[in-house]
């Protein structure tokens, strides 16, 4: 099987939810967020993480996992902005369906801190 990499900048609170998931599923959306969208590139996660979520909860991070490659190919891939900002968009009614075919475990490759006062 073929898998495809994708990222997910995530803030502290996704993060314990993730990690009691098992490290084996994203947590659902909220009913303000109709798409889960991962990244395609580890710098876009990277500069998502480092300007809003380290904003938001003072602390960030970078996450990969591994998707089945030919599933993923259901979903349309957006540029957001240069060429490098790009997201798989999921509808969020698919996301445990998406969960499904994740390859292995969420893992964070990079942790990122705001200033603590």
């Amino acid at each position: 099987m073929m898998t495809l990499t994708l990222y997910r900048p995530v803030g502290t609170k996704e993060l314990h939810i993730i990690e009691q998931f098992g490290w084996k599923k994203s947590p659902t959306r909220l009913p303000e967020q109709p798409i889960f969208y991962p990244v395609m590139h580890e710098a876009y996660a990277v500069q998502i993480t480092r300007d809003w979520n380290v904003l938001d909860s003072r602390a960030g991070f970078v996450t990969r996992f591994e998707v089945d490659a030919a599933f993923a190919q259901r979903y349309p891939i957006h540029t957001v902005g240069a060429s490098v900002h790009t997201e798989l968009w999921v509808p969020a009614e698919d996301l445990e369906t998406f969960n499904q075919h994740i390859v292995g475990v969420i893992e964070v490759i990079a942790e990122y801190r705001g200033d603590p006062t």
